[in-house]
């Protein structure tokens, strides 16, 4: 009789040979011998979450900074006055797309609209392109982020991890990267500078006319003086609350912790692909699924979309982490992403250049490089042929699709945030889109 070892418990209960199969396989790659490694803890579990340097996790900040991530009234720096209050850090992570943007390229200050899922957000014809606030890559999702320790597409936040060892480039050629000199882990290093980035910051309304400030006072009762309501302290409460985004309710996830009916057969054939012949778990790895690693892949850039703005084909961010390391090595090579509710995902890769799951399966089956920019020297040497045949295509991607769907993000989204604005945008287009008019 096969045992089943999870999380949780153990029962005496026959496997199916699939369910062994995959299990035996997890065990084999596992660093402690058992499942627990690939299980997401609970959100409301904070002990078990991986916490930032100098950020333990509270109730007080988490609640605080659930509601922070959607408030519009912290973009008060817009550079238009008709655009002050219009935007929060979820324009450009919509928990309906993964946590990710819901069109090819995020757009906050200096964008309007929302459409369906953040599909319909544009340029604002009123701002000049180079004043618009977006980015020279897509925006990656919030899900998991807790496992990750050096933040955004090229790593370029967290003082430990990978960038220990590149202490020399803190904030010599990025200086948004001077962060890195607080020794903090790439979430909270990242926040710091991207609420400056995406002009956002607290005010007197926030705190007293909104009454937010009680909520930074209970958040942060070691805090001082006006540290208790600046940068830090916002940056710490949002990525509080961020860490505990977990996707812990999919499929895979009620698997590991037993229930073997969680998944289908097609799916559980998927996960033994993926974790076999596929060789994804190579690059994603742990509970998350995502990666700490760095990989040219050779796919397009943003600036090969149509119609994105403020990029091109000299934007340096086009060079991945080498453009943050300056070393040859590190050209065109760009963090592991994280994989949960990639079905809800509008676009994939760091250029948005798919558009379908599928096509990404295929893309890693093909193993051919598709943007001739990249030097086939700087590719990762696992990009290769996978020789997968159609029927594996298809059960590899239902166990993406479908096995790692978390259908209920929706507890992670407040009722109403304290501005009682309309969010995750607040601009007259978005109220029409999202129907709060």
């Amino acid at each position: 009789m096969l045992l089943l070892s999870t999380a949780g418990c153990v029962r005496d209960e026959a496997l199916s040979p699939l369910d062994a199969e995959l299990e035996r396989t997890l065990i084999r790659l596992s660093a402690s011998g058992s499942l627990r490694d690939f299980v997401l803890p609970d959100g409301s579990d904070l002990s078990g979450i991986p916490a930032g340097v100098s950020n333990p996790l509270t109730q007080e900040k988490v609640a605080l900074g659930k509601l922070l991530f959607y408030e519009t009234a912290l973009g008060r720096d817009a550079i238009d006055p008709e655009q002050v209050r219009t935007f929060s850090c979820s324009t450009c992570h919509v928990p309906e797309a993964a946590f990710t943007a819901g069109s090819a390229q995020g757009i906050a200050d200096g964008g309007r609209g929302f459409g369906v899922s953040g599909a319909g957000r544009t340029m604002n014809p009123d701002y000049a392109e180079n004043d618009i606030d977006a980015q020279g890559a897509r925006p990656l999702s919030m899900l998991g982020v807790a496992y990750v320790t050096n933040s955004m597409w090229a790593g370029r936040f967290g003082a430990h991890g990978a960038n220990a060892e590149v202490e020399e480039v803190w904030g010599v050629f990025d200086p948004a990267t001077e962060v890195n000199h607080l020794g903090l882990d790439g979430l909270e290093a990242q926040n710091i500078e991207g609420t400056v980035t995406h002009r956002m910051s607290t005010d007197e309304f926030l705190l007293d006319t909104l009454g937010y400030r009680p909520l930074f006072d209970r958040a942060f009762p070691e805090f001082t003086g006006d540290a208790k309501y600046g940068r830090v302290a916002l940056s710490f409460a949002l990525s509080a609350y961020i860490r505990t985004i977990l996707p812990n309710e999919a499929p895979w996830q009620q698997w590991l912790r037993g229930d073997r009916n969680a998944l289908t057969e097609a799916q559980k054939r998927g996960a033994q692909l993926f974790f076999g012949k596929a060789g994804c778990y190579r690059c994603h790895q742990g509970p998350a699924l995502n990666g700490n690693a760095f990989y040219a892949l050779g796919v397009n850039d943003l600036c090969d979309v149509p119609g994105v703005r403020r990029t091109g084909l000299n934007d340096t961010r086009n060079l991945g982490r080498g453009d943050f390391t300056r070393r040859a090595d590190d050209l065109y090579k760009f963090k592991v992403p994280q994989l949960y509710n990639t079905k809800d995902m509008p676009y994939y890769f760091h250029g948005s250049s798919k558009q379908n799951l599928r096509e990404v399966v295929a893309y890693f089956n093909d193993g051919v490089i598709e943007n001739e920019r990249v030097p086939a020297a700087n590719v990762a040497a696992f990009f290769q042929p996978l020789n997968l045949s159609a029927v594996e295509i298809d059960e590899l991607t239902e166990f993406l699709a479908e096995g790692l769907y978390d259908a209920n993000l929706s507890r992670y989204v407040p009722e109403a945030v304290l501005s009682g604005a309309c969010f995750p945008n607040s601009d007259a287009q978005s109220r029409v889109d999202m129907g709060c008019d």
